[in-house]
């Protein structure tokens, strides 16, 4: 029991907690260690013991969620998944909660929240999981009233198979199911430079950092970061207040050029294609690949077949493995890549399987990533 995650379920509904805590012991690595009913009861439970992870609603009786994850991460930080409901002011309050310091926000169903978890077990525990090997720290006053755009998470549910069994073990499929490997004489050879990006756990806020800082003459940019459908519209638009490049979230055929940043749009994955000397990128459905649409070995792999070595991988912070085959794949056809280190991960999965396969050519800290892509491309050019 000790090597259990411990997580401590706060929602005002008693379904919620019931259908959670039934849901998340079904893990043999999780233990639910008690429920609140609201913030005030979390906190005197969590002064007898801390948990590993809480799961946390937002609109409850005393004190609303946002306001005790604030005082959470400013006083005692501990990874904390956001539980929203879908409502225009519940959207809004889902990416403050990221920006907050929320190691996940999962949107949830106002009717028959129940059956959502069960269809969505799986990726529920994964985020428990994914939270609890988070690095935290404290956020000053400063940091915690920054706000954000509006933005609608969506539930967790796959819609090609909706109706299967929700307590069934999904296949996890590779990228072969979206996109053949490229031999060698497939490689289309380009002279365009070009970039592209995979990151989940606590890569809002490292893609944040590096955009925030790039000058507006960088190649193009695809970018592929695990978010529910809804959020990546608004996502998107926000970094595209902070930033030089122009931002958006990426629709079937749009260009990649100079100056310009692709997001993918949640729940889909997204390619990218050559037409001509141009770079196009494909939004297309298809099975979850690593458990996940988007998948960063899907973008990986289109991006070693069609710009070859005229590719830079990046892979930020996340867990699990999703964009190591990828990246291997960009490496075999001469692309040069990136990995951020663990030091400056909040979850160091994706880089590290990356760098477990000699995927890796070159290790660095998150803000020392853009100096070092600035550097890379003026001398490829």
């Amino acid at each position: 029991m000790g090597n259990k995650i411990r997580v401590l379920v706060v929602d005002d509904s008693a379904i919620v907690r019931q259908s959670l805590t039934a849901i998340l012991e079904e893990d043999p690595e999780i233990e639910v260690m008690g429920t609140a009913a609201d913030p005030i009861i979390a906190v005197k439970k969590i002064m007898k013991e801390v948990p590993d992870v809480i799961t946390l609603d937002v609109e409850m009786p005393r004190m609303d969620g946002l306001t005790f994850l604030r005082k959470i991460m400013a006083q005692h930080p501990i990874p904390v998944v956001v539980i929203s409901s879908l409502t225009t002011a519940g959207t809004e309050v889902a990416m403050k909660a990221l920006e907050y310091g929320a190691t996940e926000v999962i949107g949830k169903p106002s009717m028959n929240p129940d059956i959502f978890f069960q269809e969505s077990h799986i990726m529920l525990c994964d985020v428990v999981k994914a939270a609890a090997q988070s690095k935290l720290r404290r956020r000053s006053p400063e940091e915690l009233k920054a706000t954000v755009q509006q933005q609608q998470p969506t539930p967790i549910i796959d819609p090609i198979n909706p109706h299967s069994n929700p307590l069934a073990v999904t296949p996890k499929y590779t990228a072969d199911v979206m996109l053949e490997k490229a031999s060698i004489n497939d490689v289309i050879i380009s002279t365009e430079q070009i970039i592209v990006l995979g990151a989940s756990t606590g890569g809002t806020e490292a893609i944040r950092v590096l955009l925030r800082t790039m000058p507006a003459d960088m190649p193009g940019i695809v970018i592929v970061q695990h978010m529910p459908e809804g959020f990546t519209k608004s996502f998107s638009n926000s970094l595209n207040q902070i930033s030089k490049l122009e931002v958006k979230e990426a629709e079937n055929g749009d260009k990649v050029y100079r100056g310009r940043v692709l997001i993918a749009p949640g729940n889909k994955h997204m390619l990218l294609k050559r037409v001509g000397k141009e770079y196009i990128v494909e939004v297309k459905d298809g099975p979850l690949v690593n458990r996940h649409r988007p998948s960063v070995d899907v973008l990986f792999r289109s991006a070693a077949r069609y710009a070859g070595n005229n590719a830079i991988g990046v892979i930020l912070t996340g867990m699990g493995n999703d964009g190591a085959k990828g990246m291997q794949e960009l490496h075999d056809t001469g692309a040069y890549t990136i990995g951020q280190d663990e030091a400056s991960c909040i979850v160091y999965g994706m880089p590290k399987e990356a760098f477990k396969a000699g995927a890796v050519d070159t290790v660095l800290p998150l803000n020392k990533i853009t100096e070092h892509l600035v550097q890379v491309t003026a001398n490829k050019r």
